[in-house]
């Protein structure tokens, strides 16, 4: 577990010289602030090792309790922790990233998908349901740093839900979305490389 430990920390926390040059300076130091404020970690004992644990009480997860197996790789959403963990297929990688979630349970649709499609660069256009409670909203947004979906987006199986970046990074580790799951553009483009079309998705 401790390996796991220190590669949640590498990954969750370490800017890229390729993050530095596709978001900006101003960009990454916007998210580091975030991520200071809302991911300050701890290391607890545990009796089977080191958990990782912080103060949205995120904790490190094993897949076997939610997949049978890992063919294609597995994510898990946490909405109540606000979490999302990824392991790969061969099972020799485990991530975990701060997340958005929807903002009502109303709102929020929980059980198994998979992701479809792939795209960098999205585009957005609201759901009829989302332009029927905000008329003022425009029918289409183009990619760029007006796009809700941030930089990077994975198409779910069920209609209109995604999971995806953002540029507004005040959204991560709240109940502010109307029905994806949102991530920090750096994480989301680290996601973005390690799944594939196919994997398995499970919300809780």
């Amino acid at each position: 577990m401790s390996k796991i430990g220190s590669k949640i920390s590498r990954r969750v926390f370490s800017a890229s010289a390729a993050s530095t040059l596709a978001f900006g300076t101003s960009a990454l130091a916007q998210e580091d602030a975030a991520l200071e404020n809302d991911l300050r970690l701890e290391q607890a004992p545990t009796a089977s090792g080191r958990v990782v644990r912080n103060i949205s009480s995120f904790t490190t997860k094993e897949w076997q309790p939610y997949f049978s197996n890992l063919n294609k790789g597995a994510v898990l959403v946490d909405t109540k922790s606000r979490a999302l963990h990824f392991w790969s297929a061969d099972g020799q990688t485990y991530k975990l990233f701060p997340t958005s979630v929807p903002a009502t349970p109303e709102l929020t649709r929980l059980g198994r998908t998979s992701v479809i499609r792939k795209r960098v660069g999205p585009d957005w256009r609201p759901t009829p349901s989302m332009l029927k409670r905000n008329p003022e909203w425009p029918p289409y947004i183009a990619p760029g740093p007006d796009n809700p979906l941030g930089t990077h987006a994975l198409y779910l199986s069920w209609t209109y839900y995604r999971i995806h970046g953002t540029h507004d990074t005040r959204k991560i580790g709240r109940r502010s979305s109307n029905g994806c799951i949102g991530l920090y553009n750096r994480h989301i483009a680290e996601l973005f490389d390690d799944v594939s079309v196919g994997t398995q998705v499970l919300l809780i």
